[in-house]
């Protein structure tokens, strides 16, 4: 559970990081991805999850 917690605040300050940085970029870049189609954002979600268990299992 430990590590759990610690990877989950980890994707919070991840994810945190570039509205704190860059306000008017991600603005702008959730504005984009907002007129994506939703087999073009599930494709984004599909590489994100890939790209997490790949990391993953490189890392073992």
């Amino acid at each position: 559970m430990q590590s759990l917690l610690t990877a989950l605040a980890l994707v919070l300050v991840l994810e945190g990081l570039m509205p704190f940085i860059a306000p008017a970029r991600w603005r702008e870049t959730i504005t984009r991805i907002g007129q994506f189609s939703d087999g073009q954002i599930r494709f984004l979600g599909l590489g994100a999850i890939l790209a997490g268990v790949i990391l993953m299992q490189v890392t073992r």
